[in-house]
């Protein structure tokens, strides 16, 4: 029988991205001088998983690397070789490395990059040195000599249902010589207990080669705590009598320690190398999404009790419907049926929300190994506090917050933290701390990055803004205005372009993605004190809280989270800049004015400012006002993608069914300033 592997691989790629991290995160905090033994277990069993599920599906270039990794801990744990900075080094390249490996074979791709084949010879090279001189001489002129092993292989009933393919094993152990396999005979249940999915079967095996037992067993190794082998060695000619079974040619035990998932922080990071020296090529990484979740047993059980009272008020609702006549209890009965239909709904929702939240942790975990490599690039002392980590956060936010939260971070490192020298001359520690923090209020996430580097320097980024043409020569900007110009399309205040930093591309990227997101960044910053970037996002993408109104015959969204305040203009307040564009002066600032009506080629009650309303938001971190009709209700709508449905729309980032049954459109705030052409408030003031 064969065994399709396809349906169990996805949760080696789960498991196996999830042991990566868990090595990363041990590596990370290992003490090299002290390293703590349940620390390298977890890393060697993180390993040894990883080879051996990756043999039993066949993804040999992934088994054999992890192979070296795996001889190398074995090493380190068995006290045969001492834990050195450059063994975590390689090590930590070989996680990198393992991720884009896994990448390519979830992709069905050829990984083929030069990192590989400098791990490799890096790992024979460290491995080599540890063979004693009397050990390699009596090695090179030994010629392996040839045993026969017979192999008795009994699999377990569960073998096939977990995805475990004898005939790969089999395969597997063809390699190492010459292979003979026999099946033996077995008592098979009868037909009422008989189990399609089981496994009844048992083999003999013959195996002549020069490979070690340890060789031999790394073919079952997967398997091999729920099925029964036997090994034995046939006599030599010159041994006829005597028989040398498992037992005695080799003991071995292993301690089962779990692999754990969770990285406890802080981590300190002090520069091994001069910043002159640079760390060696690291193979990217982003781990993939493997498009699937982990769900506790706690949030399945509530949405199952939340489902079965949803069913217990349709039968109520469904008996009075079978009434042939409607009597006064019946419509008692049938509005308590509808509160508690609303009510169950309610709690379903939510119920249904939770299975998407997830512990800010998963994204928090990747930094302190990005905090170590750049902090080394540098010549920084960094020490990085991660705070909040069991903050949840819907799946697909943290998915698209981590690229700008990457940005934050490098950025904090390379323009905020001084190097040592300098913090010292300044009166600070030389180690500089990096602090990541999450916390829920109301109904949104807040993410902080905050450092105690030199902060901003508000005189150089004017005069680099005066320079680029971003602000007049007489204009004065406030301490904050000057701050948001950092947040301009290539803007950069760095003297050199390095791999880092200086291109003037990124913190606009940033800003744009967590608009994208319906968030807001804010940011405050003293000189020589730090910096602290705050971002605000939605708990989740799915449901938003928005503000409905109107213009003319049509209902859109607007999203609450964006608006300041709407209100009514009087005509002195309003003036005319040219035939396209108005602004109005709202206490000490000019707002340009959009006119949604006319971007969406719309027939409005109102067409001039004054006959309307204003509604001020948010837009690239300016102030805009809307020009709509009606103010409507405020409530939660839940968001259906217009790209899914339909197509990309310009200004619009989505629709929502409304309680009548009709379809309102959201407006993308950032999307129907830049339709308009409307550019910043500073120019339109000016």
């Amino acid at each position: 029988m064969e065994i399709d592997l396809s349906q169990f691989s996805q949760v080696f790629f789960e498991e196996s991205l999830e042991g990566l991290e868990s090595m990363e995160s041990e590596l990370l905090k290992l003490d090299i001088a002290a390293p703590d033994p349940e620390a390298i277990n977890t890393i060697f069993r993180a390993a040894h998983s990883i080879k051996g599920g990756s043999g039993t599906f066949g993804f040999n270039q992934v088994a054999n690397y992890t192979h070296l990794l795996e001889t190398l801990l074995d090493e380190i744990r068995d006290g045969r070789r001492e834990m050195t900075s450059h063994h975590q080094d390689i090590l930590l390249l070989s996680v990198d490395l393992l991720r884009n490996m896994l990448d390519a074979v979830m992709h069905q791709q050829t990984f083929d990059h030069p990192m590989l084949a400098d791990l490799e010879q890096k790992f024979a090279a460290e491995l080599s040195q540890g063979e004693s001189q009397e050990d390699a001489a009596s090695r090179e002129p030994e010629t392996p000599e040839q045993t026969t092993w017979q192999i008795s292989f009994k699999a377990g009933t569960d073998i096939l249902r977990y995805g475990n393919d004898p005939l790969l094993m089999f395969n597997e152990l063809g390699q190492c010589g010459e292979l003979s396999v026999e099946l033996l005979p077995q008592e098979i249940p009868d037909f009422t207990q008989y189990d399609p999915e089981a496994c009844y079967l048992a083999w003999s095996l013959t195996l002549t080669t020069d490979q070690p037992l340890s060789r031999l067993k790394e073919a079952f190794e997967w398997v091999e705590d729920e099925c029964d082998i036997d090994y034995q060695a046939q006599p030599k000619a010159s041994e006829a009598s005597e028989i040398t079974t498992e037992k005695e040619i080799e003991a071995t035990a292993e301690s089962d320690i779990q692999a754990s998932t969770q990285t406890t922080t802080p981590a300190s990071v002090q520069p091994e190398k001069p910043a002159s020296q640079t760390r060696p090529s690291v193979v990217s990484s982003k781990t993939q999404d493997a498009g699937s979740i982990r769900v506790s047993i706690e949030k399945i059980d509530l949405l199952i009790n939340m489902v079965g009272e949803l069913v217990i008020t349709q039968a109520m609702l469904g008996q009075i419907g079978q009434q042939e006549e409607m009597t006064p209890e019946s419509f008692i009965t049938m509005k308590q049926g509808l509160e508690q239909l609303a009510s169950h709904t309610r709690d379903l929702q939510e119920s249904v929300m939770q299975i998407r939240m997830l512990p800010i942790s998963f994204a928090f975990n990747r930094f302190p190994r990005l905090v170590r490599d750049i902090g080394q690039q540098l010549g920084k002392q960094v020490e990085l506090i991660l705070k909040g980590e069991d903050t949840e956060l819907d799946k697909t936010v943290m998915e698209k917050i981590v690229d700008p939260m990457v940005h934050l971070v490098r950025n904090s490192l390379d323009h905020g933290l001084e190097t040592p020298e300098v913090r010292r001359q300044k009166g600070k520690p030389e180690t500089g701390t990096l602090t990541l923090n999450a916390f829920h209020q109301g109904g949104n996430i807040i993410i902080e990055i905050i450092d105690d580097g030199a902060g901003l320097n508000t005189q150089k980024i004017l005069d680099k803004a005066r320079a680029k043409g971003l602000v007049g020569s007489d204009e004065e900007l406030s301490e904050e205005a000057i701050h948001q110009l950092i947040f301009k399309p290539g803007f950069s205040t760095a003297e050199t372009v390095s791999d880092l930093s200086g291109r003037g591309v990124g913190m606009d990227v940033v800003l744009r993605n967590i608009h994208e997101l319906n968030g807001t960044i804010e940011l405050k910053s003293t000189q020589d004190k730090g910096s602290r970037f705050t971002i605000r996002l939605p708990l989740t993408l799915a449901i938003l809280d928005g503000q409905l109104v109107r213009i003319g015959t049509h209902t859109y969204v607007v999203p609450l989270v964006a608006i300041h305040e709407s209100l009514e203009v009087p005509a002195a307040h309003i003036n005319r800049l040219s035939e396209e564009h108005e602004v109005i002066r709202l206490r000490d600032e000019y707002l340009p004015v959009l006119k949604v009506y006319e971007a969406f080629h719309h027939e409005a009650d109102a067409k001039q400012i004054k006959d309307g309303l204003v509604m001020v938001v948010d837009a690239n971190n300016d102030k805009v006002g809307l020009l709509v009709d009606e103010l409507l209700s405020q409530q939660q709508v839940v968001i259906k993608s217009l790209e899914d449905n339909y197509s990309k729309v310009a200004g619009i980032s989505g629709a929502t069914i409304l309680g009548d049954g009709t379809v309102a459109l959201i407006i993308d705030i950032a999307g129907l300033v830049s339709l308009a052409g409307i550019n910043s408030t500073q120019e339109h003031a000016a």
